[in-house]
């Protein structure tokens, strides 16, 4: 892309509860499915480097893990890589739901936010699901928290105000040369993405049944022809959580593995032959050794 001195390029991240739909968000403005999405807390578990460029601009977004009170060491590592990721962008977008009610996990944020000098967006997400008349009392009730750089209603849904968020994001971001290619999308290894995109799938089926202490590990990933052979195991963390992922004669399996499979093809843009193995690991969640193993690098919350 031929640069020009208007052109603007720089880093924004977006934070939030769990389940505000920061994912989302982000998988609409790129307009490709990267982040992972389920009605869980907790689901992002990496900063995922997303890219946007337009004619205006480049911003590169950091999806991070929701801000939340840790309960063991992939709780800490999801926290300390939030928290710390708002002090190295240009600008922080915080997505809210459209509410009156700012409880304690907003709160939190609200302290975070006030000890950083990065600018802020307010961002009111899932308007679609609220009158309009009723957006100007949670921008009100908000505004009574702290200053913000500034305050935009959107439905990541539906795409509502997305343009418009854009716009502002580029507002905040310094004049330079695009970081990327402008058709880089992500920095993720596809690897990792194909993980995720596992792992996702596990979570929207398994609907209640297994809490959140599920991984996928890819033991190999392979190209023939037109064809890409991927073997992955899913790691839980009890015998009869196991079976519950495999399912009567395996039929949970097949189900995520035939559901993984549409979603992985359409992004590795070939034929992909997917084998799954369900294997237990007793509180991985703790182990240093095993959150690393799974792409959770325990050194990354040194600060």
């Amino acid at each position: 892309m031929e640069q020009n001195k208007s052109f603007k390029a720089g880093f924004a991240t977006l934070i939030g509860r769990p389940n505000v739909g920061k994912s989302t968000l982000m998988n609409h403005l790129i307009g490709q499915k990267i982040a992972i999405t389920s009605n869980k807390p907790q689901t992002t578990r990496n900063k995922i480097q997303t890219v946007y460029t337009c004619e205006d601009g480049q911003i590169v977004f950091l999806d991070t893990p929701g801000i939340h009170k840790a309960k063991n060491k992939l709780g800490e590592y999801m926290v300390t890589v939030a928290e710390r990721t708002l002090k190295d962008v240009d600008v922080v977008l915080w997505l809210v739901e459209p509410s009156t009610f700012v409880g304690a996990g907003e709160k939190h944020i609200i302290e975070q936010l006030k000890k950083v000098n990065t600018p802020v967006i307010l961002v009111i997400n899932k308007v679609d699901t609220v009158k309009k008349d009723e957006i100007l009392k949670y921008i009100d009730r908000y505004r009574n928290e702290m200053e913000f750089a500034e305050i935009v209603p959107v439905s990541a849904l539906k795409g509502t105000g997305t343009e418009d968020l854009v716009q502002c994001i580029l507002k905040y971001l310094p004049y330079g040369p695009a970081f990327y290619d402008e058709d880089t999308i992500t920095d993720q290894p596809e690897r990792q993405i194909v993980a995720e995109l596992i792992r996702e799938k596990a979570l929207r089926l398994l609907q209640e049944e297994i809490p959140h202490g599920i991984a996928v590990s890819i033991e190999s990933m392979k190209s023939r022809k037109d064809i890409v052979d991927v073997e992955a195991t899913i790691v839980c963390e009890r015998e009869t959580h196991k079976g519950i992922i495999i399912g009567k004669k395996g039929a949970m399996l097949k189900k995520i593995g035939t559901e993984a499979r549409k979603d992985i093809e359409n992004l590795l843009e070939s034929k992909v032959n997917l084998q799954l193995w369900v294997k237990v690991k007793k509180d991985w969640r703790d182990s240093d050794f095993l959150l690393k193993n799974f792409g959770y690098n325990p050194k990354e919350t040194d600060v």
